[in-house]
């Protein structure tokens, strides 16, 4: 997949991400929206962070940053149940 191609799924999924905060009825969509990708990345670092400590790696990919962006917390748990389960 090319860059430009890339960037355009990011950007859809990030709208249709923003369109369902926005159906929820939140004040500020775009702000939920963002904010709750951010928290998904954020896990996602700190748990590669923590590494050394817990022995828990999530290779970090465009699968698993996507994973993390579109569904935040919960996402990141559920990597890594099933790498526990795998």
């Amino acid at each position: 997949m090319s860059v430009w191609q890339t960037v355009m799924v990011i950007g859809m999924i990030g709208l249709v991400f923003i369109m369902i905060h926005k159906l929820m009825g939140h004040h500020h969509p775009v702000r939920g929206a963002v904010l709750s990708m951010l928290c998904g990345i954020l896990t996602l670092a700190v748990v590669n962070l923590c590494f050394c400590f817990t022995g828990v790696d999530l290779p970090v990919s465009r699968l698993s940053l996507a994973i993390a962006a579109v569904l935040g917390i919960p996402g990141v748990t559920a990597m890594l149940l099933l790498q526990l389960l795998c």
